[in-house]
């Protein structure tokens, strides 16, 4: 990662660990991404991002991006999943299967994800297409 990108990066993280609103942060992550268009993380947090201001379908392009870039990431696996339920497109079990998988591998890991449900469903209560992949992932609630 480049000095800038990482500076970025952080501040965008810290921002959002701030509760700056996720309508507000798009931008910024947005133009993380055009700038370091490789980083498959700038890309999970930007679906992320959508996902929590109700905009599916920009989600499911930024989360499609980030998979691509990096198959194996849990979290972006549940963000395309999260997308793809969200805007009923179908495939959604395959993606749920690799992250499980990975998260099987390695409990840092597993501690990540289980932290960003719970981020999602504090910022969300109701967002019933979480709960449901945290019940499909075996996550206590």
């Amino acid at each position: 990662m480049t000095n800038l990108f990482e500076t970025d990066f952080e501040e965008g993280l810290e921002r959002y660990k701030q509760g700056e609103k996720p309508e507000d942060l798009i931008v910024y992550f947005k133009k993380i991404c055009d700038h370091s268009p490789k980083h498959a993380i700038a890309w999970t947090c930007l679906a992320w991002l959508y996902l929590l201001a109700d905009k599916p379908y920009k989600a499911l392009e930024a989360a499609k991006k980030s998979v691509k870039i990096d198959s194996k990431s849990p979290q972006s696996r549940i963000n395309l999943a999260l997308a793809m339920l969200e805007c009923n497109v179908t495939g959604v079990r395959s993606h749920i299967q690799v992250a499980e998988q990975v998260m099987s591998l390695d409990k840092e890991t597993y501690q990540e994800v289980l932290d960003n449900i719970e981020d999602g469903l504090t910022r969300k209560p109701n967002w019933e297409n979480l709960k449901n992949i945290q019940k499909w992932l075996s996550l206590p609630s």
